[in-house]
């Protein structure tokens, strides 16, 4: 699998220029990080959350972080959990398992994303498998997120 068609679809229908990058096959962002010779606050990985009425929203964060859900409720006023590992699969059934997009609006998906990322001059995301980044620059990755809300959610963890 390479780069989801349905990723495509959207970022092209955005007119969000971007390219794509490479790398041996990891299964985790910090891993592809680490072997795509990639800071890790500059990989974006995507957590899929849901309210007590089952409405998803993706957090996005560098993968270097750990989403706070304390925070993210408070900042929302929301009471949102984990969306279950088998759901995930399903709702990006386009994808190879775990390498979910940091892209809800594809999937018509509410996104928030961390403020970190607004800090950065090149952000990267999982593509829809394990072995496809795609790159955007600051303001390539900023017109991706346009509507999305963003606020400070997550922490810095240490590997």
């Amino acid at each position: 699998m390479s780069i989801s068609a349905r990723v495509t679809s959207y970022l092209d229908e955005q007119d969000i220029k971007y390219d794509t990058v490479n790398h041996l096959h990891t299964n985790t962002s910090a891993g592809t990080a680490m072997i795509a010779h990639i800071p890790p606050k500059s990989m974006a990985k995507a957590v899929v959350l849901e309210d007590h009425d089952s409405r998803h929203l993706m957090a996005i964060l560098p993968a270097d972080h750990k989403v706070s859900l304390h925070k993210l409720n408070d900042t929302l006023g929301l009471d949102l959990h984990l969306v279950d590992e088998e759901q995930v699969y399903h709702m990006f059934s386009d994808c190879d398992q775990g390498a979910v997009p940091a892209i809800g609006q594809a999937y018509n998906m509410n996104s928030i994303y961390d403020e970190a990322l607004d800090q950065l001059d090149d952000v990267y995301l999982e593509a829809g498998d394990h072995e496809t980044l795609i790159h955007l620059n600051k303001a390539q990755f900023g017109k991706l997120m346009g509507n999305s809300k963003h606020s400070r959610f997550s922490s810095e963890t240490y590997y």
